[in-house]
């Protein structure tokens, strides 16, 4: 009975199945019928007139109109983009805050090393004039000795002491330490002035990559105005021609970068016809007098530092050679003691009266008078008056700049005007500062 049972589900094989040279198991399973729902599943058209009431919602007397949005593309929603904007604002602040730590560790580089090289000054200065003052003296004492002074030995000391104080002198001339402290002073300020500027774009937010690529070009236009190293970097020092310093990026720069072809009239901007004629003659007196005038002074300080960087190893040098003549005749004594006298006279005048540091003054502040008229000429050339900055603003900038109030600004800008109407001479500097 079993076998007949299991023979009927197929779970053994049977006669006719056992001869094939393949075996088929065949399983019937019985699945029994689920009761039917006591629900319906509605039909496709009501479903969709659920949707379309859910989709318009009353509320407390107003319809909102729900619609699900279709192919929404997720780069270029509004919210994508605030975000990507936040992030690359939140990228330039990071640039600027680089920046900034970058121009503080030059603020102290800047700092240290004008205070060493001032400590040249005043070191050589006074070594070098021991130095030669004992080498006279060893020679007057050699001119006057008798027989059993060592005579020879005070000529070769005060020979040898002459030679290094000329080699020494060289030198110092060369590198003018009091011209390379007031470079490094004037770097000094001028980095620390462009670390408020930093300071002050970060406090007022807003920063674009223009900011960043405006303040890299800025601190390398300082550093190759007042570099560093002394060896193949050092500016020189005696130029054939008395030139301001430039510390800023090119005026063609500043001029790509605000020029504009057609004038937008959005607003003035606190600009008006009469400020900028004000400013134009401003120019004209700064070119007039001042620039003027400091390139006269600077070219008369470049000369006068050039004769006694010449005088000072030359006298030296005279000195060594009576100095070694000393004992053949009278005239060898004179020679080696006057001309020690005149090279320490020489030197205590060049580098006590720290002639460099002047001519280095007059060229700092030519450079000063010469970004003034950049400014303003770049500004004026800006023909879109909402890309210029604040008129008001910038009168005010330009009239503290010269150390001047707001009514001495107009005051002085009506000097120009009577030169052209009566020829009545321009008898006064811009600036009250310098």
């Amino acid at each position: 009975m079993a076998s007949l049972q299991a023979s009927a589900l197929g779970l053994l094989p049977t006669s006719s199945s056992s001869c094939c040279c393949s075996r088929k198991i065949n399983a019937v399973i019985h699945v029994p019928k689920l009761p039917k729902a006591p629900f319906s599943i509605p039909k496709i058209s009501t479903t969709r007139k659920l949707i379309d009431k859910f989709n318009n919602i009353r509320v407390d007397g107003f319809t909102n109109t729900i619609s699900a949005p279709q192919n929404i593309n997720f780069t270029t929603t509004p919210f994508v983009d605030d975000i990507k904007a936040q992030n690359s604002t939140t990228f330039v602040t990071i640039q600027l805050y680089s920046l900034l730590e970058i121009v503080a560790d030059r603020v102290e580089m800047h700092a240290n090393i004008g205070k060493q090289r001032d400590n040249w000054n005043t070191l050589l200065l006074n070594s070098i004039n021991m130095i030669t003052l004992t080498a006279a003296t060893m020679a007057g004492v050699a001119a006057i000795g008798s027989a059993g002074m060592p005579i020879l030995a005070l000529k070769l000391s005060s020979t040898l002491l002459y030679s290094a104080a000329a080699g020494m002198l060289l030198v110092m001339n060369k590198i003018q330490p009091s011209q390379l402290a007031e470079e490094q002073r004037n770097a000094t300020r001028l980095f620390k002035q462009l670390q408020s500027q930093i300071k002050t774009i970060l406090a007022l937010g807003a920063t674009t990559e223009e900011d960043v690529k405006d303040v890299m070009e800025r601190v390398l236009a300082l550093d190759r105005a007042y570099p560093l190293p002394l060896l193949g970097a050092m500016l020189d020092k005696f130029p054939t021609k008395f030139e301001p310093a430039t510390w800023w990026p090119s005026y063609q720069l500043l001029q790509k970068k605000t020029k504009s072809q057609e004038r937008k009239q959005r607003g003035n901007n606190g600009w008006s016809e009469e400020l900028e004629v004000e400013m134009r003659d401003i120019v004209e007196v700064v070119k007039r007098k001042d620039s003027k005038d400091y390139e006269r002074l600077g070219s008369q300080v470049l000369k006068i530092n050039k004769i006694l960087s010449i005088s000072g190893p030359l006298l030296t040098g005279i000195a060594a050679v009576g100095s070694a003549c000393v004992g053949n005749g009278s005239w060898a004594s004179i020679v080696a003691m006057v001309a020690g006298a005149l090279a320490t006279t020489a030197n205590a005048f060049q580098h006590g009266g720290q002639v460099g540091m002047i001519f280095e003054m007059y060229r700092n502040n030519g450079g000063f008078f010469r970004l003034l008229e950049e400014t303003i000429e770049a500004t004026l050339e800006e023909g879109d008056l909402e890309k210029r900055e604040n008129g008001e603003l910038f009168e005010m900038k330009v009239a503290l700049q010269l150390g001047r109030s707001l009514s001495q600004l107009k005051e002085l800008a009506r000097k120009p005007a009577s030169y052209r109407l009566d020829g009545t001479a321009i008898d006064e500097f811009a600036s009250k500062l310098f």
